[in-house]
């Protein structure tokens, strides 16, 4: 049960960050994007938004030790406004989050990758004497 909850939070902070990032729901990007509903958003997201949203959960674990924080609503508070301050740089950089195209799907790249893999073990590269 105990698992759940804390699910159901982390849920409600990437939704919240998301909205907060992208200026819009995690739904709507995902709708945008085509993300099926069965899959997280991040398996679509380019680099750059990785890396924001990254930034932004690690100022929120921060400052939630840095100060304390022991309730939901102010460690959803602090993500809120990490994931604001995120936003506002990348716009002042000419970044607007909603408006990058979604990258390849991550599952996609798994299979190609083991997949190249597979084939590089058959046929290995001779190398020149």
């Amino acid at each position: 049960m105990k698992k759940e909850l804390v699910h159901t939070a982390q849920e409600r902070y990437s939704d919240a960050g998301d909205t907060a990032l992208f200026g819009k729901p995690t739904q709507s990007m995902k709708a945008q994007w085509n993300v099926p509903d069965n899959r997280p958003l991040a398996d679509f997201a380019p680099t750059i938004i990785l890396k924001a949203k990254d930034f932004a959960t690690e100022i929120t674990i921060f400052n939630a030790r840095e100060h304390k924080m022991n309730t939901e609503a102010a460690i959803s508070s602090e993500h809120i406004t990490n994931n604001q301050a995120v936003r506002k740089t990348l716009l002042e950089r000419g970044i607007r989050p909603e408006n990058l195209p979604p990258a390849e799907d991550v599952k996609k790249v798994e299979r190609r990758l083991a997949s190249e893999a597979k084939k590089a073990l058959k046929k290995p590269d001779v190398l020149d004497e």
